[in-house]
Formats: C-alpha cells, structure tokens, sequence
C-alpha cells in the first residue's frame, strides 16, 4: 500500500513541473505534425516498420496536447483550431504515402481505398463538427481518430517486408478503415436526425 502514496507525490511533481514549464500545448502539436511527416517520408521509403513507430510517437502527442492544454491551463481557442487542423493534415500524409506505395504496385483498387479512407477520415470529423455548431454532441461511432490510429498502425508495423513476421495487414488494414468510417460517418448522421428531430430528446 506504501508504493502507490509514494508514487503519487512524484507523479504529482512531475506534472506541476511540466505545467510550469515553458511547454505550450501548441509546441506538442507541432512535434507530433513533424513526426508524422517524418513517418510518411519513410512509408514512402518503404521503411514500414520505422514509419509506424514513428507515427505512433506522433500520434500519442497528438493525443497528449489536448490533454495538456486541459490540465495546464495554457490552451487557446487558436490551439484547439491549430491542433484538430493538423490531426486532418497528419492523418491524409501518411495516407499519401500509403497510397504512393500501392500505386507503385499497381494496386488501383488498394488506392482507391486509401483514397476513400481519406474522405471517410474528414467526413467523421465534419459531421462531428457540423453537429456541435448546431449544439449536438457527436462523438459516436467505431472509427474515431484513436482507432484510426490504432489500425493504420498496425497495417504500417505489419506490413509485407517490414516486420518479423511474414504477414501483410497494411491492405486489409485501409479496407478494414474504410469499412468503418464509412459506418461511423452514418451513424453519426442518424444520430444528429435522431437529436434534431422535434419530440426527441438528445
């Protein structure tokens, strides 16, 4: 019992030092963008395994400067605006590059998936924000930005040639994201009629 009150006061250290640092959430968002630039320029290299490290550490700073900006006080209207514009940016890049590689294959129809796990990818992210301006909360669905991040991970690290493994799960990985941000972006379009619909409550 003694371990976790121990563990505490210096987690609690560690964060107060943090807050009180000249760290600003924006300066993670940036950190995590140039990762995952870095990481789409080594899918194009087809250094798979190493660009879906590399997407990985830039996606947990994705997920760590809204949780900073939270936590520190230090957040502005402008951050928020900047980061979910380069979490867009970030997520179509490293795409970019997944598509290059299957072109360069021959593989049309793998392109085409990547190139409607793109639209799928914005299109959750607008009917989640074209909703809350209209004052509905739409957060739904199976394919947010972390499962996502989850299964296009996966694909680059197991992708053919770039892992301990003989396996490939880099092209199911964009049918599988495809399948379910095309599910999501549904659900949260019956699920904002549902909400603005007179006698319904949300």
């Amino acid at each position: 019992m003694s371990a976790p009150s121990r563990a505490t006061p210096v987690r609690d250290r560690a964060r107060n030092a943090l807050i009180e640092s000249r760290l600003t959430p924006n300066a993670i968002s940036l950190t995590g963008f140039v990762l995952c630039v870095i990481a789409a320029a080594l899918v194009w290299e087809r250094y798979f395994f190493l660009g879906g490290i590399v997407f990985i550490i830039g996606s947990v700073c994705d997920t760590l400067d809204g949780r900073y900006s939270r936590m520190s006080g230090k957040g502005t209207p402008f951050g928020a605006f900047l980061d979910s514009t380069l979490d867009r940016v970030e997520e179509g890049i490293v795409l970019t590059a997944v598509a290059a590689y299957f072109a360069d294959h021959g593989d049309e129809v793998a392109v085409a998936a990547v190139v409607l796990t793109v639209l799928g990818s914005l299109m959750v992210s607008y009917t989640r924000a074209r909703a809350e301006a209209l004052g509905v909360e739409n957060k739904g669905g199976f394919a947010t930005r972390a499962v996502r991040v989850t299964i296009l991970s996966v694909g680059l690290v197991f992708a053919k040639g770039a892992s301990i493994l003989d396996v490939e799960l880099l092209e199911p990985a964009i049918y599988l994201m495809v399948a379910l941000t095309t599910i999501t972006v549904l659900q949260r379009v019956f699920h904002v009629r549902r909400a603005l619909s007179p006698g319904t409550s949300v």
